[in-house]
């Protein structure tokens, strides 16, 4: 198998999964898009994932690059129409690519939260055997505030409706973060954008708070990320 990740912030990269991909001999090649790399030929990939970054999906007078990335992965999902699976941002750019909206929200979500799986997520296939209700890593202000026209609701939290959601049969986003390690949350303490949304919604020195609180829930974290991870597998053999 051959994963193409887009990325867009050096911390923000597959996390945990890499470890998985190394274990399943998975040759995968992350672009670096806020770096200036090209996306290339898309059809030697088997799967693409993209990942999470401090821009929004209309920032493309900062970040020309998004216009680029979002026909990409038009091309991706509805054209070649293989496995793709969104994270964080992602999530985002896959209704934005599409003809689904995203909004900032009344108040963001930062911290170790909440998030219900709807009963269609149940049977579903890459979230098959993931329990009915899980905590999770939250870290962003702006949501999908209307999917795709053929998306299907995963998953749900009371600020957030579109926590997850399928795209038709190939395409998944997840709004909240799976591929944490031990490492993450320190690690994007360090971005100034980051540590100011955290600071701003749960006040200074947040930080090492949410550090403990998810080290606590990090089995279950990892747990979630295996799952998922063997889905997905199964989605693209």
């Amino acid at each position: 198998m051959k994963i193409l990740v887009f990325q867009h912030i050096s911390c923000e990269h597959p996390g945990i999964f890499r470890q998985f991909f190394s274990a399943a001999g998975i040759d995968w090649q992350a672009v670096e898009l806020d770096a200036g790399d090209i996306i290339p030929d898309l059809q030697p990939f088997d799967a693409l994932w993209v990942m999470g970054g401090p821009m929004d999906v209309w920032d493309v007078e900062t970040c020309p690059w998004l216009v680029a990335e979002k026909e990409a992965i038009r091309r991706w999902v509805r054209d070649l129409q293989k496995p793709y699976l969104g994270l964080c941002l992602g999530h985002q750019l896959l209704a934005d690519a599409l003809d689904g909206e995203c909004a900032v929200q009344k108040r963001p979500e930062i911290g170790i939260l909440n998030v219900n799986l709807t009963d269609q997520a149940s049977d579903d296939p890459l979230f098959r055997g993931i329990d009915p209700t899980i905590k999770c890593l939250q870290w962003h202000s702006v949501a999908v505030t209307r999917p795709p026209s053929d998306a299907v609701l995963l998953a749900s939290s009371p600020d957030c409706e579109w926590q997850a959601m399928r795209v038709g049969t190939n395409a998944w986003g997840i709004q909240f973060h799976v591929e944490l390690q031990d490492s993450t949350i320190t690690d994007w303490g360090e971005v100034p954008a980051y540590a100011a949304a955290l600071d701003k919604a749960q006040g200074a020195g947040s930080l090492q708070k949410m550090q403990v609180e998810a080290e606590s829930h990090m089995p279950q974290f990892k747990s979630n990320a295996r799952q998922l991870f063997d889905n997905f597998c199964h989605v693209v053999n």
